[in-house]
């Protein structure tokens, strides 16, 4: 049958692909803030970890609330705040104020964030990965499509606000689509849904215990740095360090992207039938430390654009929503909640990260690749320790029921 909710995931999904070009608008039109706000490349990095400041500020409390009165208000709350970012970023001269918008950004993404993967996870109960995952295609998709948007505009020398204007009317029209969705119920506050919603084939019915609550949320800050480290200065590192080009520099994020596409498209399938999500989650963090490791060794034009499609194959594909979709499996009536706590630690991310990348740059923008490389490290061995705990958890649990048995 039909699934009643796909129109309504339809929207979801295009929330996140004008939420993939709100991430990454400020820093490529760095240098039209510079001017606007009078101010240099390290003020404009610390308006951007505004956006880290205002996600953490709420997102907690913001799942905890969706659980308890629903997906949809909240939903409605991001895409409002997104559009006051749009409109008033584009248009403020002064730099506190910048950062009181960028601010508001962070919060229409944990509110976004609250409603939409609860509401993805409980529309589609029987394939949460999948649902999770293609979130990402759509945020990878505004991420190609503004560096384009952007190319075209100064190609036109038009002024640089009408990628803001862009972003902001595809978000009016689907806030216009959504109003006319259904949202499915909440797990918990309708009996029925509870009785009628098959168990997930991804993950088990078990419970989290606080070693493996923490390592999900220390590894929600690590995925999180890992690809927004190099969303924010990989255009920098190709322009500055590799030699290339500023307009040949700005497209690597659309191969970045690329690979980001590819990897769902490879991913959703996979989680879906046959390979472990743990699996991938090694995997995927594995060839993100490799890839960081190669391009710090050798900085040279060709090697920065093979791996800027691995890269964003590897980190920006999936691999933090698979990350969630286990962790949520471990809170079956608090997705909000858990959604709360693991992307409270990627905003803890976003927040220090553009501070701790703005010290950097002051010194050399190599270093900042360094950097995301130890921190691509750190992740590895987080995802070994995840895989070890959670395989070790199927075997006594097939143990216990061979006893039984």
């Amino acid at each position: 049958m039909k699934n009643i909710y796909l129109p309504t995931a339809i929207g979801l999904y295009f929330n996140y692909l004008v939420h993939g070009m709100g991430v990454i608008l400020m820093s490529l039109n760095m240098s039209a803030l510079e001017q606007q706000w009078q101010t240099d490349a390290a003020g404009v990095s610390i308006v951007i970890s505004s956006l880290g400041i205002g996600r953490l500020s709420i997102l907690y409390c913001a799942g905890l609330l969706s659980d308890r009165f629903g997906r949809r208000p909240f939903i409605f709350l991001g895409m409002i705040c997104y559009l006051v970012f749009f409109f008033g970023v584009m248009n403020t001269s002064n730099i506190i104020i910048a950062y009181t918008f960028g601010f508001l950004a962070g919060m229409a993404n944990s509110f976004l964030d609250a409603g939409t993967y609860p509401s993805l996870m409980e529309a589609f109960p029987s394939s949460p990965s999948t649902a999770n995952i293609l979130i990402k295609a759509f945020v990878s998709s505004g991420q190609f499509l503004l560096p384009m948007i952007i190319s075209l505009l100064v190609w036109a020398e038009l002024w640089f606000g009408w990628s803001f204007i862009i972003a902001a009317v595809i978000m009016i029209l689907n806030g216009l689509f959504l109003l006319r969705c259904t949202f499915p119920p909440v797990p918990g506050h309708h009996k029925s849904f509870l009785q009628s919603a098959p168990v997930s084939t991804e993950t088990g019915g078990h419970h989290c215990s606080l070693i493996d609550l923490a390592s999900y949320t220390l590894y929600g800050y690590i995925a999180m740095a890992t690809f927004y480290l190099i969303s924010q200065w990989l255009a920098q590192y190709g322009q500055h360090v590799a030699g290339m080009s500023y307009t040949l520099s700005i497209k690597l994020l659309s191969i970045y992207t690329c690979g980001s596409l590819l990897c769902v498209f490879i991913t959703a399938p996979l989680v879906r039938k046959t390979v472990r999500s743990t699996t991938l989650l090694m995997l995927y963090t594995f060839i993100s430390f490799v890839a960081l490791l190669t391009v710090c060794l050798h900085p040279s034009t060709y090697v920065v654009i093979v791996f800027a499609f691995v890269i964003g194959f590897s980190a920006a594909g999936g691999v933090l929503q698979i990350g969630l979709t286990l962790m949520a499996a471990r809170f079956p009536h608090s997705k909000g909640k858990a959604t709360g706590i693991y992307y409270t630690a990627g905003s803890i991310a976003t927040f220090t990260i553009p501070l701790i990348t703005a010290h950097i740059s002051e010194r050399s923008i190599a270093d900042i690749m360094w950097f995301d490389t130890g921190i691509a490290a750190v992740g590895f061995v987080l995802a070994l320790f995840i895989g070890y705990r959670s395989s070790r958890e199927s075997k006594d649990r097939a143990n216990l029921s061979s006893r039984r048995a």
